[in-house]
């Protein structure tokens, strides 16, 4: 389920004018709410990037070791090593 969050920022100066001049019709935001969703937004996909790129760069640094650094193991040894069954 998704929860609704009220929240209240408080900014001044250079930063309120800043955002000011995102929103009405000389910006590209109708109003704040809409730009701080967009901004949030692009911050969610900025962390999620980053995410892949770290995976990325582990799984090259796995297929670039030699075929004998691998150690075969069953379901069986997953589920002992990650505690048992549930």
């Amino acid at each position: 389920m998704t929860k609704h969050m009220t929240m209240t920022v408080r900014v001044s100066g250079a930063l309120s004018d800043f955002i000011a001049s995102n929103i009405g019709g000389d910006g590209n935001y109708e109003n704040v709410s809409e730009y701080v969703r967009d901004l949030i937004r692009r911050d969610k996909e900025r962390a999620e990037s980053a995410a892949l790129e770290r995976l990325k760069i582990e799984l090259s640094q796995a297929f670039s070791q030699p075929d004998s650094s691998y150690v075969e193991v069953t379901a069986e040894d997953i589920i002992a090593r990650n505690g048992g069954e549930s």
